[in-house]
């Protein structure tokens, strides 16, 4: 029922919707606001805060049915399903009644930064710093690739507070910064996508940061970050899944009813081959994804499923997009069929939000107990 309306509701928006605020530069608000109005955005948050009670499994429906409608809605990786999550596992009863409802309904957006220029995947180099000053923090340093900072309320942000004796690796807090915060630049980085999200470097200098800022236990941030990282990374496999999707369906629909030699195109297995693997490979990544979020409700290690999902996904929704493009011929490239516009964002899941070669690290070393090779 859930995987229903959030599909007849994106449907009323499709491709051409996102195609527009695409190409004004404008965001998908109206699409947000519906699906906050809908209860969608909130799904797997709790009751008592305007949440749905269910799950990260009913979080993905909803990610994965709005980017098969045709529009990609990135953000959700990072609100609902990062900081959103965050709050409701670690938060203060005070903060999450300062932010659960808003984020619940769609009517707050909260950023998450974590990546910096010198540190990448290698969250143990992390080198934003946040010192107390009395009952207070002062925040510096610099992120690097932060999206939808434009319209978010504040940004969820992974900070050092101090260092492993025995190890020398980094401790970590996570803290709420205002995005309109004194000390807070953003600076906008160009990309060759379209997509409406934008993305950002932060320079943070000297924000100061109440104590109710810090989300969770001081020097624990890592271990919270990573309840959150799954997340991430299952809603990245959503959205690869619902390209796969958008773009078979596109390509069926064309080859069904494009004729050249008297017959459909699709009847020939140089067209329909290449697309029936493409729908195998995204079929065999969505049931990834769908035990790596059941495990995740049901707090059984998620990590080895969450991983190999979102490789699946990602590899599968570029085979996927590329056969369809290929179907169409140059048609492929026109605007108007609504394929390529996305190739941008099916290739981002390649790399983001972990890249494909760290995940076959993950797996080779914990899956196959190979040696670490980093």
């Amino acid at each position: 029922m859930l995987r229903d309306a959030v599909a007849k509701l994106a449907g009323g928006f499709g491709h051409t919707y996102f195609q527009e605020k695409t190409r004004t530069g404008e965001k998908q608000s109206e699409l947000w606001r519906a699906l906050g109005e809908a209860g969608f955005l909130g799904v797997h948050l709790p009751e008592r805060y305007g949440g749905g009670g269910m799950g990260i499994a009913e979080l993905t429906i909803v990610c994965e049915e709005v980017a098969a409608a045709g529009c990609p809605l990135l953000l959700i990786l990072v609100s609902p399903a990062i900081c959103a999550t965050l709050l409701a596992r670690f938060g203060t009863e005070e903060q999450q009644q300062r932010w659960l409802p808003g984020l619940a309904s769609g009517e707050v957006k909260m950023a998450f930064a974590i990546t910096e220029p010198d540190a990448g995947s290698n969250s143990h180099r992390i080198s934003t710093t946040a010192t107390r000053d009395g009952d207070e923090w002062r925040l510096g340093g610099t992120k690097y690739y932060i999206s939808g900072v434009d319209e978010a309320e504040a940004v969820l942000v992974v900070a050092r507070t101090g260092t492993d004796e025995e190890t020398g690796r980094a401790r970590l807090s996570l803290f709420i910064v205002d995005t309109d915060a004194p000390g807070l630049e953003a600076t906008h980085i160009p990309v060759e996508i379209a997509a409406p999200e934008k993305q950002f470097t932060l320079f943070f200098d000297s924000v100061r940061l109440g104590p109710d800022r810090l989300l969770g236990a001081e020097g624990d941030g890592l271990r919270q970050v990573f309840a959150g990282l799954n997340p991430e990374r299952l809603m990245g496999a959503a959205v690869a899944c619902g390209i796969g999707r958008y773009a078979l369906e596109r390509a069926a629909s064309y080859a069904r009813e494009r004729s050249v030699w008297g017959t459909p195109i699709g009847a020939h297995q140089g067209i329909a081959h290449p697309l029936a693997a493409a729908k195998v490979e995204v079929e065999l990544a969505r049931l990834m994804l769908a035990k790596a979020a059941w495990s995740y409700d049901h707090d059984v290690d998620a990590a080895e499923a969450a991983n190999m999902a979102k490789y699946a996904s990602a590899e599968a929704a570029l085979r996927a997009l590329d056969q369809a493009m290929q179907t169409h011929g140059g048609n492929g490239l026109a605007t108007e069929y609504g394929l390529a516009d996305l190739w941008g964002t099916a290739r981002l899941l390649r790399t983001a939000p972990v890249s494909r070669e760290m995940i076959l690290n993950f797996v080779a070393q914990h899956s196959l107990q190979l040696p670490k090779s980093y």
